[in-house]
Protein backbone atom coordinates (compact mmCIF):
# COMPACT_ATOMS: atom_id res chain seq x y z
CA UNK A 1 0.00 0.00 0.00
CA UNK A 2 2.93 2.37 1.07
CA UNK A 3 5.32 1.01 -1.18
CA UNK A 4 6.91 3.67 -4.24
CA UNK A 5 5.61 1.97 -6.64
CA UNK A 6 1.49 2.28 -5.53
CA UNK A 7 1.90 5.76 -6.12
CA UNK A 8 4.71 6.60 -8.51
CA UNK A 9 5.99 5.21 -11.52
CA UNK A 10 9.71 5.01 -11.51
CA UNK A 11 10.41 4.55 -15.08
CA UNK A 12 11.87 7.44 -16.49
CA UNK A 13 12.70 9.34 -13.28
CA UNK A 14 16.80 10.35 -13.25
CA UNK A 15 16.36 9.95 -9.44
CA UNK A 16 14.76 7.05 -8.80
CA UNK A 17 17.74 5.66 -6.36
CA UNK A 18 16.11 7.52 -3.79
CA UNK A 19 13.06 4.97 -3.65
CA UNK A 20 13.78 1.41 -2.57
CA UNK A 21 10.59 -0.61 -3.58
CA UNK A 22 11.22 -2.52 0.14
CA UNK A 23 10.87 0.57 1.91
CA UNK A 24 7.32 3.25 2.69
CA UNK A 25 7.42 5.91 0.20
CA UNK A 26 8.11 8.88 2.78
CA UNK A 27 11.94 6.92 3.41
CA UNK A 28 12.71 9.09 0.45
CA UNK A 29 12.77 12.23 2.34
CA UNK A 30 14.99 11.09 4.97
CA UNK A 31 17.41 9.72 2.11
CA UNK A 32 17.63 12.84 0.46
CA UNK A 33 19.90 15.13 2.43
CA UNK A 34 22.49 12.12 1.98
CA UNK A 35 22.11 11.73 -1.70
CA UNK A 36 21.92 15.61 -2.24
CA UNK A 37 25.14 15.98 -0.31
CA UNK A 38 26.72 12.89 -2.27
CA UNK A 39 26.05 14.43 -5.39
CA UNK A 40 28.43 15.72 -8.34
CA UNK A 41 27.72 19.18 -8.94
CA UNK A 42 29.24 21.71 -11.69
CA UNK A 43 31.27 23.75 -10.69
CA UNK A 44 29.14 27.53 -11.71
CA UNK A 45 31.75 29.96 -10.52
CA UNK A 46 32.24 33.14 -12.85
CA UNK A 47 31.60 36.61 -12.25
CA UNK A 48 28.79 36.67 -14.24
CA UNK A 49 27.53 34.65 -11.15
CA UNK A 50 28.15 36.84 -8.16
CA UNK A 51 27.22 34.74 -5.13
CA UNK A 52 24.47 35.37 -3.29
CA UNK A 53 24.23 38.71 -4.88
CA UNK A 54 21.08 39.08 -7.76
CA UNK A 55 22.64 38.74 -11.13
CA UNK A 56 23.60 42.16 -12.69
CA UNK A 57 22.39 40.56 -16.09
CA UNK A 58 21.27 37.88 -17.91
CA UNK A 59 23.39 35.33 -18.14
CA UNK A 60 23.26 32.01 -20.47
CA UNK A 61 24.35 28.29 -19.63
CA UNK A 62 25.24 26.13 -22.45
CA UNK A 63 27.79 23.64 -22.91
CA UNK A 64 29.27 23.76 -20.13
CA UNK A 65 30.03 27.81 -20.85
CA UNK A 66 28.47 30.47 -19.15
CA UNK A 67 27.74 33.37 -21.26
CA UNK A 68 26.34 37.15 -20.93
CA UNK A 69 23.07 37.54 -22.88
CA UNK A 70 24.25 40.44 -24.30
CA UNK A 71 24.29 40.15 -28.39
CA UNK A 72 22.05 36.85 -27.96
CA UNK A 73 18.69 36.39 -28.77
CA UNK A 74 16.15 35.25 -26.12
CA UNK A 75 12.83 33.89 -27.44
CA UNK A 76 10.47 33.19 -24.17
CA UNK A 77 8.85 30.46 -25.52
CA UNK A 78 6.93 28.02 -22.61
CA UNK A 79 10.04 26.21 -20.80
CA UNK A 80 8.02 23.19 -19.94
CA UNK A 81 7.58 22.60 -23.75
CA UNK A 82 11.03 23.05 -24.75
CA UNK A 83 10.38 26.54 -26.29
CA UNK A 84 12.89 28.67 -24.82
CA UNK A 85 15.19 29.26 -27.11
CA UNK A 86 18.17 31.24 -27.42
CA UNK A 87 20.15 31.65 -30.32
CA UNK A 88 23.42 33.73 -31.13
CA UNK A 89 24.19 35.40 -34.34
CA UNK A 90 21.35 33.17 -36.39
CA UNK A 91 22.74 29.96 -34.55
CA UNK A 92 20.21 28.65 -31.98
CA UNK A 93 22.11 26.91 -28.72
CA UNK A 94 20.35 23.94 -28.56
CA UNK A 95 19.42 23.15 -24.63
CA UNK A 96 20.45 26.69 -23.29
CA UNK A 97 19.21 27.62 -20.03
CA UNK A 98 18.55 30.88 -19.33
CA UNK A 99 18.88 33.07 -15.57
CA UNK A 100 17.73 36.59 -15.86
CA UNK A 101 18.90 39.38 -14.21
CA UNK A 102 17.56 39.40 -10.64
CA UNK A 103 17.45 36.25 -9.73
CA UNK A 104 20.09 34.63 -7.09
CA UNK A 105 21.94 31.72 -6.32
CA UNK A 106 23.12 30.80 -2.91
CA UNK A 107 25.86 28.07 -2.37
CA UNK A 108 27.90 25.93 -4.92
CA UNK A 109 25.94 22.36 -4.66
CA UNK A 110 23.59 23.92 -7.57
CA UNK A 111 22.71 21.65 -10.94
CA UNK A 112 20.93 23.20 -13.14
CA UNK A 113 20.00 20.93 -16.44
CA UNK A 114 19.19 22.32 -20.00
CA UNK A 115 16.45 24.48 -21.54
CA UNK A 116 15.85 25.57 -17.61
CA UNK A 117 14.59 29.41 -17.03
CA UNK A 118 15.14 31.07 -13.61
CA UNK A 119 13.07 34.23 -13.64
CA UNK A 120 14.22 37.60 -12.13
CA UNK A 121 13.77 37.60 -8.08
CA UNK A 122 13.70 34.03 -7.81
CA UNK A 123 15.98 33.05 -5.06
CA UNK A 124 17.96 29.07 -4.59
CA UNK A 125 20.17 27.72 -1.63
CA UNK A 126 22.08 25.13 -2.17
CA UNK A 127 22.06 22.43 -2.38
CA UNK A 128 19.41 22.19 -5.24
CA UNK A 129 18.99 20.10 -8.38
CA UNK A 130 16.82 21.34 -10.99
CA UNK A 131 15.61 18.93 -14.14
CA UNK A 132 15.50 19.90 -17.95
CA UNK A 133 12.85 22.20 -19.35
CA UNK A 134 11.90 23.09 -15.52
CA UNK A 135 10.87 26.81 -14.61
CA UNK A 136 11.56 28.91 -11.38
CA UNK A 137 9.72 31.79 -11.61
CA UNK A 138 9.81 35.13 -10.76
CA UNK A 139 9.60 35.21 -6.69
CA UNK A 140 10.04 31.55 -6.27
CA UNK A 141 11.93 30.68 -2.88
CA UNK A 142 13.92 27.42 -2.78
CA UNK A 143 15.48 26.99 0.72
CA UNK A 144 17.84 24.00 0.16
CA UNK A 145 17.25 20.04 -0.56
CA UNK A 146 14.92 20.78 -3.47
CA UNK A 147 15.15 18.09 -6.28
CA UNK A 148 12.98 18.53 -9.34
CA UNK A 149 12.49 16.23 -12.76
CA UNK A 150 11.58 17.34 -15.68
CA UNK A 151 9.29 19.84 -17.11
CA UNK A 152 8.38 20.96 -13.63
CA UNK A 153 7.46 24.45 -12.57
CA UNK A 154 8.25 26.16 -9.43
CA UNK A 155 6.08 29.92 -9.37
CA UNK A 156 5.57 33.06 -8.18
CA UNK A 157 6.01 33.04 -4.60
CA UNK A 158 6.38 29.35 -3.93
CA UNK A 159 7.84 28.68 -1.58
CA UNK A 160 9.71 24.94 -1.32
CA UNK A 161 12.11 23.35 1.37
CA UNK A 162 13.44 19.54 1.03
CA UNK A 163 10.85 18.31 -1.48
CA UNK A 164 11.07 16.22 -4.59
CA UNK A 165 9.17 17.06 -7.79
CA UNK A 166 8.55 13.96 -10.64
CA UNK A 167 8.72 14.66 -13.71
CA UNK A 168 6.34 17.47 -15.26
CA UNK A 169 4.79 18.50 -11.90
CA UNK A 170 3.64 21.79 -10.93
CA UNK A 171 3.39 24.09 -8.27
CA UNK A 172 2.70 26.96 -10.36
CA UNK A 173 1.27 30.08 -7.42
CA UNK A 174 1.91 30.98 -3.93
CA UNK A 175 2.34 27.52 -2.45
CA UNK A 176 4.01 26.03 0.56
CA UNK A 177 5.80 22.85 0.25
CA UNK A 178 8.15 21.58 2.86
CA UNK A 179 9.42 17.75 3.44
CA UNK A 180 7.09 16.41 0.42
CA UNK A 181 6.85 14.47 -2.84
CA UNK A 182 4.82 15.27 -5.94
CA UNK A 183 4.53 12.47 -8.47
CA UNK A 184 4.78 12.54 -12.21
CA UNK A 185 1.73 15.42 -13.66
CA UNK A 186 0.96 16.42 -10.53
CA UNK A 187 -0.50 19.87 -10.22
CA UNK A 188 -1.45 21.99 -7.15
CA UNK A 189 -4.02 24.70 -7.68
CA UNK A 190 -2.55 28.43 -6.27
CA UNK A 191 -2.47 28.92 -2.60
CA UNK A 192 -1.96 24.96 -1.92
CA UNK A 193 -0.09 24.58 1.74
CA UNK A 194 1.64 21.37 2.76
CA UNK A 195 1.49 21.57 6.60
CA UNK A 196 4.55 19.36 7.86
CA UNK A 197 4.74 20.10 11.50
CA UNK A 198 2.40 19.29 14.02
CA UNK A 199 1.50 21.30 17.21
CA UNK A 200 2.01 18.69 19.27
CA UNK A 201 5.85 17.09 20.02
CA UNK A 202 6.64 13.98 18.41
CA UNK A 203 6.72 12.28 15.14
CA UNK A 204 4.10 12.30 12.17
CA UNK A 205 1.75 9.19 12.15
CA UNK A 206 0.00 7.92 9.21
CA UNK A 207 -3.61 7.16 9.96
CA UNK A 208 -4.71 4.10 8.47
CA UNK A 209 -7.27 1.65 8.68
CA UNK A 210 -5.09 -0.54 10.79
CA UNK A 211 -3.85 2.03 13.08
CA UNK A 212 -1.27 4.72 13.14
CA UNK A 213 2.60 3.63 11.83
CA UNK A 214 4.93 6.03 12.81
CA UNK A 215 7.07 7.67 10.28
CA UNK A 216 10.15 8.31 12.46
CA UNK A 217 10.04 12.11 10.91
CA UNK A 218 9.28 14.99 13.16
CA UNK A 219 8.74 17.29 10.16
CA UNK A 220 6.15 15.51 7.05
CA UNK A 221 4.50 17.31 4.69
CA UNK A 222 2.49 15.48 1.89
CA UNK A 223 3.18 12.93 -0.96
CA UNK A 224 0.63 12.91 -4.06
CA UNK A 225 0.44 10.13 -6.18
CA UNK A 226 1.17 10.76 -9.97
CA UNK A 227 -1.48 13.05 -11.87
CA UNK A 228 -3.30 13.98 -8.29
CA UNK A 229 -4.06 17.23 -8.31
CA UNK A 230 -5.34 20.27 -5.76
CA UNK A 231 -7.24 22.97 -5.95
CA UNK A 232 -7.31 26.26 -4.97
CA UNK A 233 -6.45 27.28 -1.49
CA UNK A 234 -6.41 23.99 -0.46
CA UNK A 235 -4.51 22.30 2.52
CA UNK A 236 -3.52 19.38 3.63
CA UNK A 237 -2.00 18.38 7.20
CA UNK A 238 1.35 16.52 8.11
CA UNK A 239 1.61 13.53 7.15
CA UNK A 240 -0.95 13.51 4.00
CA UNK A 241 -0.72 10.95 1.35
CA UNK A 242 -2.82 10.93 -1.73
CA UNK A 243 -2.84 8.22 -3.98
CA UNK A 244 -2.36 8.21 -7.73
CA UNK A 245 -5.28 10.68 -9.78
CA UNK A 246 -6.68 11.90 -6.48
CA UNK A 247 -8.08 15.25 -6.27
CA UNK A 248 -8.25 17.68 -3.66
CA UNK A 249 -11.02 20.03 -3.99
CA UNK A 250 -10.67 23.74 -3.57
CA UNK A 251 -11.03 25.31 -0.25
CA UNK A 252 -10.61 22.10 1.45
CA UNK A 253 -8.13 20.85 4.25
CA UNK A 254 -6.91 17.36 4.02
CA UNK A 255 -6.60 14.98 6.76
CA UNK A 256 -3.75 13.30 7.44
CA UNK A 257 -3.58 9.86 6.34
CA UNK A 258 -3.86 7.77 3.28
CA UNK A 259 -5.95 8.80 0.60
CA UNK A 260 -6.81 5.72 -2.03
CA UNK A 261 -6.21 6.49 -5.59
CA UNK A 262 -8.85 8.81 -7.39
CA UNK A 263 -10.17 9.65 -4.11
CA UNK A 264 -12.02 12.84 -4.00
CA UNK A 265 -11.41 15.02 -1.27
CA UNK A 266 -14.42 17.66 -0.91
Amino acid sequence: MFSPRSFFDLSEFSHASLFLESEYVWMALTRLKGYMDGYLYPQLKSPLLPEAEPLTRTVVLHDGQILSATGLTIVYGDTTKEQLQVSADGRVLTGATVIMAGAVLMGSQIAIGKGVLIESGALIKSPAIIGDYTEIRQGAYLRGYCLTGTHCVIGHTTEVKHSIFFGSAKAGHFAYLGDSILGRDVNLGAGTKFANLRFLPGNVSIRTSEGLIDTGRRKFGAILGDKAQTGCNSVTNPGTLIGKEGILMPNTTAPSGYHPPRTILR
